[in-house]
């Protein structure tokens, strides 16, 4: 069995999201069945941000949640972080009035100072972090005393019928899709593996408290398959 560091599992991550970057919006939106918009609402609605809030979007991608940050609160000031440059491009690009700051940098090492942001948000990012407690821990570092966090998760499905069919769907045709939109079927393999061995909601919970963070609570979707949890920064 071979070994890989945590830096090679970055590495890997990292390429494996730069050959997906230029169809990454299509295939979120196969995989989340089309709701993945209202769920970036539902982050949003989550925060209660006002509109001077510091915003930071943990693993961007191209920066659809940056973007939707900006269309409810538009003068609040966000700054996208993510690991991979191609994806930080193409957000870069798509922000024509230059109204976000684009970052490349490591989940677990932002290069910001301590509480210097009003709220963090991030969809699907800390099932592919290599440290999860380190990587709450850095959110907590970066936020304002009573900052929040909200973040996008896949959930292991449960065992009923219809979670079944949705794990069949994630298994079977997203790999396909991922081939014939993509052409990269092995990324998806292990997106749907990825939210197999990612940490049930409660468990997810019980590290969020454990990073400093409190009032800690959770929403679930599609059948208990998607879940978004928000809590507060503890003062002091």
């Amino acid at each position: 069995m071979v070994t890989i560091s945590a830096e090679g599992r970055k590495r890997n991550i990292r390429q494996m999201f730069a050959r997906l970057a230029p169809r990454y919006d299509l295939m979120n939106r196969i995989m989340t069945l089309g709701f993945d918009h209202r769920w970036r609402k539902e982050i949003v609605d989550r925060l209660s941000l006002s509109g001077h809030s510091r915003v930071l979007d943990l693993g961007t991608g191209t920066g659809e949640l940056a973007f939707e940050v900006l269309r409810r609160v538009p003068t609040a000031r966000i700054v996208g972080v993510d690991i991979t440059p191609q994806m930080i491009r193409l957000a870069h690009e798509r922000d024509r009035h230059d109204a976000a700051g684009w970052v490349i940098a490591d989940a677990e090492r932002l290069p910001f100072s301590g509480d210097s942001f009003d709220a963090v948000v991030s969809g699907f990012v800390l099932r592919n972090v290599v440290d999860i407690d380190r990587a709450l821990l850095e959110q907590n570092r970066i936020l304002k005393p009573r900052g929040c966090i909200a973040c996008l998760e896949t959930t292991p499905p449960g065992r009923n019928i219809v979670s079944r069919a949705i794990g069949l769907y994630m298994r079977r045709i997203v790999p396909f899709l991922g081939r014939l939109f993509s052409g990269d079927g092995k990324a998806y393999r292990y997106l749907e593996s990825s939210t197999q061995s990612f940490l049930p909601t409660h468990a997810l919970s019980r590290r969020i408290r454990s990073a400093n963070f409190a009032a800690v609570q959770f929403s679930h979707h599609i059948f208990g398959n998607v879940a978004i949890h928000w809590a507060r920064k503890i003062q002091g």
